[in-house]
């Protein structure tokens, strides 16, 4: 019985590590949104980080992408943007989806008002 443990470790899924949205600030510029997202992940290096996030309407429409094209190992949390994002009208609230190259789009979103 004692071998079996060993066995039943090698088993076990590994979790996925989706990155963090930590903080998004949305602002009105000309026709469209600048969007202002902080994320932390623990990228390891090339193998492992995070790689992007997205704007969505409530529904899971994505209004746009910021692709990331690097890890950020020594540097975390982090802040990138993305301007020109297109809102249709009505909508009170967006959501940020972070996504990293290894475990993908992450289920938790950010829910961000807009003002």
């Amino acid at each position: 019985m004692r071998y079996l443990i060993p066995f039943l470790l090698l088993a076990t899924p590994a979790l996925a590590e989706f990155p963090v949205v930590e903080s998004a600030k949305a602002q009105k510029a000309g026709s469209g949104w600048r969007y202002d997202v902080t994320l932390s992940h623990p990228d390891t290096g090339w193998e492992h980080y995070a790689d992007g996030w997205r704007v969505e309407t409530p529904e899971g429409e994505v209004l746009g992408v910021r692709e990331l094209l690097h890890p950020h190992v020594t540097e975390q949390p982090f802040t990138r943007s993305l301007s020109g994002v297109v809102v249709p009208e009505g909508f009170k609230a967006v959501h940020i989806r972070a996504r990293c190259n290894l475990d993908g789009w992450s289920d938790t979103v950010f829910v961000l008002p807009l003002e």
